[in-house]
């Protein structure tokens, strides 16, 4: 049988896109959970994986995003149990947070485009990201993980020591860039942040420019991912 993947969709902005067609090319049967829209968080029983994907809100808005709290109790169940959990952007950060860690602002501020990822020397070893080879990714963030929850290992770092990368438990990873992004979502993002960018002088024709010149090589980079990712739920099977 098919693993059965439980996707949490924060907003309709930040859907799975290539990340789901990838998990579905691998075999995994996914059920898409939008509590934006009214769906109500599923238990985990009958999953064997849970991805939890990006959106605008903060990790702690708890108070403002009913959804949140929740969703941090089914993270802290499936780390106990050992089901095959992995979070994309704010996904990765609500990993971090329900484990005990902390997210913050950044305070170099957002990071946006293709921007190098920092393999560690631990990636080697980790049963999730031990065989990739990509080098870039796309971001597009606010916030990032400024204490990691104990016992995490950092897979990749940027320069400046932001955590881009990590497994929090044994099997509960968090990745902060966006292996799931196309053009058409990139797009919708670019547009949400036109007058934040103009102000600051960005130039987002660029950074879109360079997401499509980029294209074939993160397909390459990240399809494995999401392939690994549906092999470790279906050994969970």
């Amino acid at each position: 049988m098919s693993p059965r993947i439980l996707v949490v969709e924060h907003q309709a902005s930040c859907p799975p896109a290539l990340f789901g067609e990838w998990l579905e090319e691998a075999g995994a049967e996914l059920d898409v959970c939008r509590p934006w829209a009214g769906d109500a968080l599923p238990a985990l029983a009958s999953y064997d994986g849970l991805l939890v994907l990006g959106g605008e809100m903060g990790a702690d808005d708890d108070a403002t995003v009913p959804w949140l709290a929740p969703l941090k109790e089914l993270v802290r169940e499936a780390a106990g149990t050992g089901l095959p959990t992995l979070g994309i952007c704010l996904g990765h950060q609500l990993v971090a947070v329900a484990l005990g860690g902390e997210v913050r602002r950044n305070p170099l501020g957002q990071s946006v485009g293709v921007l190098a990822t920092g393999w560690t020397a631990e990636r080697a070893a980790d049963p999730l990201t031990g065989g990739l080879t990509g080098t870039r990714g796309i971001h597009w963030n606010n916030d990032v993980v400024t204490r990691v929850p104990d016992g995490t290992v950092v897979l990749a770092a940027s320069a400046a020591g932001e955590v881009q990368v990590a497994r929090f438990a044994s099997a509960a990873w968090g990745v902060q860039l966006h292996p799931e992004a196309d053009g058409r979502v990139v797009q919708a993002w670019a547009e949400s942040d036109r007058a934040d960018h103009l102000e600051r002088g960005l130039d987002q024709e660029a950074v879109l420019a360079e997401v499509d010149t980029a294209r074939a090589e993160l397909d390459a980079a990240w399809r494995p991912l999401a392939h690994r990712f549906a092999a470790l739920a279906g050994e969970r099977r």
